[in-house]
């Protein structure tokens, strides 16, 4: 998979919803009930963590679920990868970009949502051809006002800010033209998983996959 086309199908991953749950799951036993919850709520595109034991397990009963799009966060090495794709995942997001990453990514066929947090992180990842990209740490690597600030000298860039992100200040982002969605954990609160409200998830979700964009 090219650099264009995993840009291409990470941008329509993100185009499916303004938020994508960031999820970080400790038992494999509330996968499935998860996603469901989160996909009823409008919510599709799904991002697990890679920070569990349980993680990589978690990506394939989610897999299975009608509808949902599971992906693999926190993506750091080649084996991250390749454990990853062979779990399910459809596509793969990273808090940044090494060469050795990248790829590994293209070289499993995982569409990849690339981290940056600067202008020249950025321009090198479009110089390579990937015109979609992560912004993290959102909020402390400068918020809605600097991707705003971004989006006239790199308007070939679209972005999902992720880090720092709720109901709050979604929208900051989401007004911008560069901003296709956002990544969220407010979604999936640690409370109503362990509690099985998965009506409070769908809730939460519905009112997220409400968000307006630009």
């Amino acid at each position: 998979m090219t650099p264009a086309e995993q840009s291409i199908a990470a941008e329509q991953i993100c185009r499916l919803a303004p938020v994508v749950p960031v999820l970080i799951v400790e038992d494999v036993a509330t996968a499935v009930p998860l996603a469901k919850a989160l996909v009823a709520g409008g919510l599709p595109a799904l991002e697990v963590t890679l920070r569990t034991k349980a993680a990589l397990e978690v990506i394939r009963a989610m897999a299975e679920v009608e509808g949902g799009v599971v992906g693999a966060g926190t993506l750091l090495t080649r084996a991250d990868v390749k454990a990853a794709k062979a779990a399910g995942a459809q596509f793969g997001v990273s808090p940044g970009a090494t060469q050795g990453l990248i790829e590994a990514c293209e070289d499993e066929g995982l569409a990849l949502l690339p981290g940056a947090s600067s202008a020249s992180e950025a321009m090198a990842l479009l110089e390579r051809g990937y015109t979609m990209q992560k912004f993290f740490p959102a909020e402390q690597a400068g918020g809605a006002a600097f991707l705003k600030a971004l989006s006239s000298p790199l308007p070939q860039v679209r972005f999902c800010p992720t880090g720092g992100i709720s109901l709050k200040n979604a929208g900051d982002y989401l007004s911008l033209p560069n901003v296709l969605c956002v990544g969220g954990s407010w979604v999936a609160p640690k409370d109503a998983i362990a509690a099985g409200n998965w009506a409070e998830v769908t809730r939460l979700a519905a009112g997220a996959a409400a968000l307006p964009r630009s």
